[in-house]
């Protein structure tokens, strides 16, 4: 355990952090010059240093506090190191809240491309034996990298799996790294080269030392330090409406090479806190962009490479940055003006802003897609994420004014409100909430309740329904007899088309293929149609947005298929 002593000045740096006004930077910067040298005794002392540490960088009272804090933080790998030479359970140092300190050692099982990059990157990763047997998938995937391996894989009860890698790779200590470049090199298609590395479901390990990618050291230098002499803005200031009321924000273009930079950087940031997101794993660098939304806060935004993108919705992601650091990331899906959202703020920084933070979020969302009507997943609400739960999340959204879409939800928050409203210390009960959490909530700019009831699930699962009914369950035949049906619609050869246009006209062609009477459509808008087909895997996924929204025709037919249940 640790002193009393250390104990109190932890306390007072803490409690340092919402403290702002004359002197507070140097009293501050005092209390850090002094922890800084103390020597910490065990793991979750130094823990809370960490993180107040990281905390400060982020939102500053002063230059003198930076200074201190980024010292600290750049010899932030010692200390652990002192910890562990001390016999100090590290196992302390693993959960998800406080992973990716610098000199502690990570596990996980990564995707193929996760892993693909990270080899690049990480001099010393090793495969975790221990218990480790999937003696199938190794059978089924290692022959197409190792000759002759089925000789003994096919019939022999003791295959000493381990041996025939290390022998093939040339060293036990880079067989990883061997294993992961020659998945990539097979002539198969990249999803078919991830599906088979990843049905190995093999756990990795790596040691963190001192890399600038860990949680301790990975900021971006910032040209202004924004300093807080004030309080923070708290939830109760943060009007959404006004905020979205605002001009919209400046989305400047970053060049390939700066938006390699910041994909990468998002990559190492959601590798370090044990999180692996679509649109970062296949962020295109070249369609980055940033906006300064004020207060130290950049927010940068991206979509996927084309060969990745989802057969129907439009997709972005990006995450925030605090004075150089990263403090939340979120993803949008959208199709016409609807568009759902998923925010996320990283667990140090839970107290510093979110509210003000997640509204420059939408705000630059909206400018970016056009959407009108904003949806949150109910995950974020709470729906089987009890740390939501715990935290009141539903509480968060509702008071920043959205409301739930299925009627039963909104009659149980009035009454709900009701209470509150007579008895201020009245508290949702965690049974309640996960009831109001179990559907969308929506914000809206424009028609309300239009979208309350759609999702492109429903829309997935009616073409598989089709599928079933009239195909023999047969995909193929499925896709190919849309394909040519919508061909002869809008009076277009499907050979003309590039890859990734017949993978989209296909996709769209399952979809439409439910909708009555496409065929009446005038010419005007079986041609916008084509150009929304031929736009979804285009250099700019946005445009494809903005082109459904235009249409009207498909707007009404996508709106009344996705909003029926089967």
């Amino acid at each position: 355990m640790a002193s009393s002593s250390l104990d109190r000045l932890l306390d007072q740096l803490e409690e340092s952090r919402n403290r702002f006004g004359r002197g507070e930077a140097a009293h501050v910067a005092a209390l850090l010059s002094r922890l800084g040298k103390r020597r910490f005794p065990d793991v979750a002392s130094l823990i809370r240093f960490h993180e107040t540490l990281l905390f400060l960088r982020a939102f500053p009272q002063g230059p003198a506090v930076v200074r201190q804090s980024e010292r600290l933080l750049q010899d932030f790998a010692k200390r652990v190191e002192q910890l562990e030479r001390a016999g100090a359970d590290m196992d302390d140092f693993d959960p998800l809240e406080v992973s990716g300190i610098a000199g502690t050692v990570m596990q996980d099982t990564l995707s193929f491309d996760v892993m693909k990059w990270l080899v690049d990157r990480v001099p010393e990763v090793e495969i975790v034996w221990d218990d480790y047997s999937e003696e199938r998938a190794m059978g089924a995937a290692w022959p197409r990298l190792i000759p002759l391996l089925e000789e003994d894989a096919d019939i022999e009860p003791d295959v000493p799996w381990r041996r025939w890698l290390q022998t093939a790779a040339g060293s036990k200590n880079r067989d990883l790294q061997w294993m992961v470049r020659q998945f990539a090199r097979l002539p198969v298609p990249d999803a078919d080269k991830a599906l088979l590395y990843d049905s190995l479901r093999l756990a990795v390990r790596w040691r963190l030392d001192n890399w600038h990618f860990s949680r301790t050291r990975n900021w971006r230098p910032v040209r202004r330090v924004f300093f807080h002499r004030e309080p923070l803005i708290s939830r109760a200031e943060v009007s959404l409406a006004r905020e979205l009321a605002q001009a919209s924000p400046v989305l400047h273009r970053l060049s390939a090479k700066q938006g390699g930079t910041v994909v990468n950087m998002a990559r190492e940031v959601m590798l370090v806190r044990y999180r692996e997101l679509y649109g970062t794993t296949f962020g295109d660098s070249r369609s980055v962009l940033r906006a300064d939304v004020g207060r130290g806060v950049s927010i940068y935004l991206w979509n996927l490479y084309p060969a990745r993108r989802l057969p129907l919705r439009a997709y972005v992601a990006g995450f925030s940055l605090k004075n150089g650091v990263a403090i939340s990331y979120f993803e949008a899906t959208g199709i016409c003006e609807w568009m759902e959202v998923g925010f996320n703020a990283f667990y140090t920084f839970r107290g510093g802003e979110v509210a003000w933070i997640y509204a420059q979020t939408l705000r630059c969302l909206v400018a970016l897609t056009g959407a009108k009507c904003i949806s949150m997943y109910p995950y974020q609400l709470g729906d089987g994420n009890e740390e939501a739960i715990e935290s009141g999340a539903f509480w968060f959204y509702r008071k920043l004014g959205f409301r739930p879409g299925r009627k039963d939800l909104l009659k149980l928050v009035e009454r709900e409100e009701q209470k509150i409203a007579r008895n201020p210390m009245y508290r949702t009960s965690p049974q309640t909430l996960r009831r109001l959490a179990a559907g969308h909530v929506f914000y809206e700019l424009g028609e309300v309740g239009a979208w309350d009831g759609f999702s492109t699930r429903k829309i997935g699962m009616k073409v598989n329904q089709r599928m079933a009914n009239e195909f023999d369950g047969s995909s193929t035949r499925m896709r190919q007899a849309a394909s040519k049906w919508l061909a002869r619609v809008l009076a277009v050869e499907p050979d003309s088309l590039g890859s990734t246009e017949r993978a989209s006209f296909e996709n769209f062609a399952v979809v439409l293929s439910l909708i009555p009477r496409v065929a009446s459509w005038s010419r005007q808008e079986k041609q916008e149609l084509l150009q929304i087909i031929r736009a979804k895997p285009a250099a700019n996924e946005m445009r494809y947005l903005h082109l459904t929204q235009r249409h009207r025709r498909l707007r009404e037919a996508i709106l009344k298929l996705g909003s029926r249940d089967l």
